[in-house]
């Protein structure tokens, strides 16, 4: 069960996430994905919206909290939420359906929907295909330890000869073998068996993805076991430029409409509402 906070410590929290502080090591530019805005939104000029009546948004129906079906199978989540907030703030049409995860780039160049919010990565590559909102989300990568274990600074020091569980393949284990040299890396096929190891004490820290590990501690699964340990790690170059909308190469009429709606949806609180909605604790 999700443990009880009061509104306000919520709110506490959640200042926290939006102004995505920075702490970690290596570190090239703080942010990320999974807040709003680095810094107080200022005020964006209004872009030309009389052609604009309707967006079609996409996305998959499998990464809850940000988009997956419900108990009656409706399509829900933060993302779809924020969908349908931004067309009202903009005063347009909208719609939002599920497609599967490996069709939602290709679906956009080929016309069949506007834009895809579905929590992608900024990043280079995939920049080639596509152009991009503001980022609206950052996710830090973060440590995580058995609550029974000794409080320790979490640093590449601390941690020389720990055992520290990563999922294979993943921007969290470059960033452990760049940086955390000297602790002994042990990698999984899954996150599951990462997060198995770590309850059995065959490790002494998993390190991963901030949002899932926090649905995680927070959740029956862990049975309570374990804690964060040490701050956010937002290192763009391992963990991304945030989470943005993509719409079409060369759409820059939609993006710029987009941003608006962002930039409209944060200064009237509504980005806060989701925010609270969907992340009742921090993982900052």
């Amino acid at each position: 069960m999700i443990r009880k906070i009061s509104i306000l410590a919520l709110a506490a929290l959640l200042s926290v996430f939006l102004l995505a502080p920075s702490s970690g090591v290596g570190q090239e530019r703080s942010g990320e994905n999974t807040g709003a805005a680095e810094e107080s939104p200022l005020r964006i000029p209004k872009p030309d919206l009389l052609d604009l009546e309707q967006i079609r948004f996409i996305t998959d129906s499998d990464y809850p909290p940000f988009n997956y079906l419900d108990e009656e199978g409706e399509l829900t989540g933060f993302n779809v939420d924020l969908a349908r907030a931004l067309c009202e703030e903009l005063s347009v049409e909208c719609s939002v359906r599920a497609v599967p995860w490996n069709r939602l780039l290709p679906a956009l160049k080929e016309g069949e929907a506007d834009a895809v919010i579905a929590s992608n990565r900024i990043s280079e590559e995939i920049l080639r295909k596509v152009d991009f909102t503001d980022s609206y989300f950052y996710t830090p990568a973060r440590f995580v330890a058995l609550k029974s274990r000794p409080a320790v600074e979490v640093t590449p020091e601390s941690l020389v000869g720990r055992k520290v569980g990563v999922v294979t393949k993943t921007a969290h284990q470059a960033y452990l073998k760049d940086f955390f040299t000297r602790s002994a890396v042990v990698s999984y096929d899954t996150s599951a068996e990462a997060k198995s190891a770590l309850r059995e004490g065959k490790i002494d820290f998993l390190f991963g993805d901030g949002v899932s590990l926090m649905f995680w501690l927070n959740g029956i699964s862990s049975d309570d076991c374990c804690e964060f340990r040490g701050g956010p790690f937002t290192e763009s170059k391992y963990f991304g430029e945030g989470i943005g909308i993509a719409v079409a190469k060369g759409n820059r009429k939609l993006r710029d409409a987009l941003n608006y709606g962002l930039h409209l949806a944060r200064s009237g609180g509504r980005f806060e509402e989701l925010h609270l909605r969907y992340f009742p604790l921090s993982f900052f």
